[in-house]
């Protein structure tokens, strides 16, 4: 296990709340010579705790809508799996590919223009995979929050969030603009100068489509991809069930103070609210889920989890239009 000093902390953080500032404005908040955190982070990528730096990116607005799907296998060994996953992680639509622990074994979410569409890539996948899948089970998102890392620093007050809205009335982009996404999807620290000599224009123009869209909403934030395994967590997905969904904002409210969370989802054609933490083990969950029960009476139905076992994939745009 990995162990961090308070100073490596500090600078995850901040590069979760915004991953392409600068080392500058980095060191200013933690008290840190800009050299010393550009050292920090570059040891972090070759220790394999960064993992990558990505952009969350609003692609309602770009006329997508997001559907996921868990898989549960049958028939199967390492290797047929090993390609299915393969297959998913590929797969030019897909923005989050998980393997699972629990209920399922396999998670992906994808984006598409229309149903019509994703009935035609399931159709593929089931030409290819059926025999290998025992169930399927999907929904369709309706919103994602995303919450900071504030476990490292254990930031428990105004924690700020990216909002993802299913749904959203579509903005038109150009293809620079669309070239632009792609590119800080999976490198959201890549210099302006380099974005603008691979799209053969002026880091003047590349700033400015980038503000543009940050004021659209299409961008909604830049974060670091974290080997939280590496400091012994793990990736909890809790599907709670109400008894009385008019509560559903009060606990959203408890709960985002909570420095584990990291995701609320909502989504329709499931639980009626889904949490998602990073967690050490299931003690801390449990204790986290019975708080929430003691602080809502008769609210909570049940509620039941699975844990992430591995991400394979982030990355919140399409390869091509």
């Amino acid at each position: 296990m990995e162990n961090l000093d308070i100073k490596n902390k500090q600078i995850l953080y901040e590069l979760d709340l915004n991953a392409r500032q600068s080392c500058s404005s980095i060191g200013k908040k933690i008290n840190l010579h800009r050299n010393v955190v550009e050292y920090r982070i570059n040891r972090l990528i070759e220790t394999g705790i960064i993992k990558n730096f990505y952009t969350i990116v609003d692609t309602s607005k770009l006329g997508y809508i997001s559907l996921r799907c868990y898989l549960k296998f049958q028939n199967t060994n390492p290797e047929i799996e090993q390609r299915i996953i393969r297959d998913f992680v590929a797969n030019k639509y897909t923005f989050w590919v998980s393997s699972i622990d629990g209920l399922y074994d396999l998670s992906f979410i994808i984006m598409v223009n229309n149903l019509v569409e994703f009935h035609e890539f399931w159709k593929h996948i089931l030409k290819k995979y059926h025999p290998y899948i025992q169930d399927q089970i999907f929904s369709i998102y309706v919103k994602l929050l995303h919450y900071p890392i504030s476990y490292l620093t254990n930031q428990t007050e105004n924690r700020r969030t990216s909002e993802i809205i299913g749904g959203g009335i579509p903005v038109p982009i150009d293809d620079i603009e669309f070239k632009i996404l792609q590119i800080l999807s999976t490198n959201a620290r890549k210099p302006l100068t380099e974005i603008a000599r691979q799209l053969k224009t002026t880091s003047m123009v590349i700033n400015h489509r980038i503000k543009k869209m940050k004021k659209l909403g299409i961008i909604q934030g830049f974060r670091v991809n974290i080997d939280y395994t590496l400091f012994g967590y793990k990736h909890f997905k809790v599907d709670v069930y109400l008894t009385n969904y008019e509560k559903i904002n009060e606990i959203v409210n408890y709960i985002t103070s909570n420095p584990h969370l990291i995701y609320i989802d909502y989504t329709a054609g499931l639980s009626d609210l889904e949490l998602e933490f990073h967690l050490q083990d299931t003690n801390e969950l449990n204790k986290i889920m019975k708080e929430i029960v003691l602080a809502f009476p008769n609210t909570i139905k049940n509620y039941r989890y699975f844990i992430f076992s591995k991400i394979h994939k982030i990355c919140y745009m399409p390869k091509e239009k």
